[in-house]
């Protein structure tokens, strides 16, 4: 059996874990928008979400970051149909976005994308109520941001919650 030596991470400095984080994040988002993916790239999507998260939280992320990794990994579970995790990352998402708010490090989108991600997720899960309810707090929180583009995106994505 091969042990890992838990002091490798320990070596990388703040802004290399932050790179890390930005291009693995990126990454899965390669992988999120595949229309056919195989098994492995499956895998993929769901070691590289987690491995984001984790160098964020290595480089200095903020709680908007540490909610913007649990709204990707939501965001990969619920893409692959696994409900109960994608509940959970979407919950802890929306309770740091909120406790960003509160700090003043979250931008006026965060909240309105954690509830998108949770929205998805009760979808996933079968709860359409809950998914439908949720929708509109997404849609009220919408109205917080300022940035047409921002907006859209959310938007977007509102559209495509599977209910």
């Amino acid at each position: 059996m091969t042990t890992i030596d838990a002091t490798a991470t320990e070596t990388l400095d703040v802004d290399r874990h932050r790179q890390l984080g930005k291009d693995l994040y990126n990454h899965t988002w390669s992988l999120i928008e595949l229309t056919d993916r195989t098994p492995a790239q499956e895998d993929e999507m769901l070691f590289s979400t987690h491995a984001s998260a984790y160098h964020w939280s290595k480089g200095s992320g903020t709680l908007a970051n540490a909610a913007r990794g649990h709204w990707q990994i939501a965001r990969v579970y619920s893409t692959l149909g696994r409900a109960e995790p994608a509940v959970w990352h979407a919950t802890r998402c929306l309770e740091l976005a909120e406790a960003a708010t509160r700090a003043g490090v979250a931008d006026d989108w965060d909240v309105a994308a954690a509830f998108e991600g949770l929205a998805r997720a009760q979808a996933v899960a079968g709860d359409r109520e809950a998914a439908r309810a949720t929708q509109a707090r997404a849609r009220e929180a919408l109205e917080a941001v300022a940035d047409p583009e921002d907006r859209q995106l959310i938007e977007q994505d509102l559209e495509t919650t599977p209910l």
